[in-house]
C-alpha cells in the first residue's frame, strides 16, 4: 500500500472509531434528567440571537471574531476557519418550510459531548459553562468534532499567516478550534467581539450574559420572547438561544 492509500485507510478507520466512541454520548445526554443550572449565584454564560434583527448581508460579527481571535482565513474554503458563520437551514418537522439564514457557533452546552469524547482531556468546561480547547494539550484526533451535533468546531489545517490581535496567541494548526464567547474578554468584564460589533453595526441581534441572573439582558430576552436552542431533544442543553427560529 502506498502512502496515499495508507493515509486514506487510516482516516476512514479513525473516523469510524471516533463515531463509535463519540456518538453514543448523545444518547446518554438525551436520557439524562433535568438539572438546575448550578449553585445559587453561580454565573452561567449564555447567548441570545435574534434572527429577525440579523441582516443577511451583514458580516460585522464574523469579521470582528476573526480579528479578535486571530482566526485563520485565506479566502480558500479548504483552509478557512469560521468560529461563527452564517448558514441556511430548512425545518423538516412538523412540515417542510423555506430555508432560513442563521448564525451558527459553539452552543456552550451544559452537557457537551465534545468534552466527553476527548481522550486526552484537552477539551474541558469551566464552572461558568464555557467550553475550552487547550491547543497545547490537543493531539488533533478530531473526536470532539465528530461528537458535536452542531458542527461547531473547525480544524486548523494550515498555519495562519495573519496576526491582527497581538494580545492573543496566533491560532495553532493541526488542532480544532471553536467559539468561546471571547472568554478572555468576559473575564475582563467586556462583551464578546461579535456582540460589540453587532451593536456598532446597529443590528443589536446578539446578546451575551449570565443566564442565572434574572435581570441580565439574555434572561429578559428569553423571558419576553419564544427563544429556543438547537436540537434541544438531544439533551445537550445548549446555551445559545434563538429568537425567530
Amino acid at each position: 500500500m502506498d502512502r496515499r492509500g495508507f493515509l486514506k485507510t487510516a482516516g476512514v478507520l479513525s473516523a469510524g472509531a471516533a463515531c463509535a466512541y463519540g456518538l453514543p454520548l448523545l444518547t446518554a445526554c438525551a436520557s439524562a434528567t433535568a438539572e438546575p443550572e448550578g449553585p445559587p449565584g453561580q454565573r452561567k454564560w449564555g447567548m441570545v440571537i435574534d434572527l429577525g434583527r440579523c441582516r443577511p448581508d451583514c458580516t460585522a460579527c464574523m469579521d470582528a471574531c476573526r480579528r479578535e481571535n486571530n482566526v485563520a482565513f485565506f479566502g480558500d474554503t479548504r483552509w478557512d476557519v469560521h468560529l461563527i458563520r452564517k448558514v441556511r437551514v430548512r425545518r423538516k418537522y412538523p412540515h417542510p418550510s423555506a430555508e432560513k439564514p442563521m448564525l451558527l457557533l459553539c452552543n456552550q452546552c451544559d452537557r457537551p459531548p465534545c468534552v466527553q469524547a476527548c481522550p486526552v482531556k484537552a477539551t474541558f468546561q469551566r464552572e461558568d459553562g464555557i467550553v475550552i480547547v487547550d491547543q497545547h494539550r490537543c493531539i488533533g484526533c478530531r473526536y470532539c468534532m465528530i461528537a458535536c451535533p452542531y458542527d461547531a468546531r473547525q480544524f486548523n489545517f494550515k498555519e495562519n499567516t495573519e496576526w491582527p490581535n497581538k494580545d492573543r496567541p496566533r491560532s495553532s494548526h493541526g488542532v480544532p478550534q471553536s467559539c468561546t464567547f471571547c472568554v478572555h474578554r468576559l473575564d475582563r468584564g467586556q462583551q464578546p467581539a461579535c456582540v460589540e460589533a453587532c451593536k456598532k453595526a446597529g443590528a443589536n441581534a446578539l446578546a451575551v450574559g449570565n443566564l442565572n441572573d434574572p435581570a441580565s439582558e439574555v434572561s429578559r430576552l428569553i423571558a419576553d420572547h419564544p427563544a429556543q436552542g438547537l436540537r434541544e431533544d438531544l439533551g445537550t442543553r445548549p446555551k445559545v438561544f434563538y429568537i425567530g427560529l
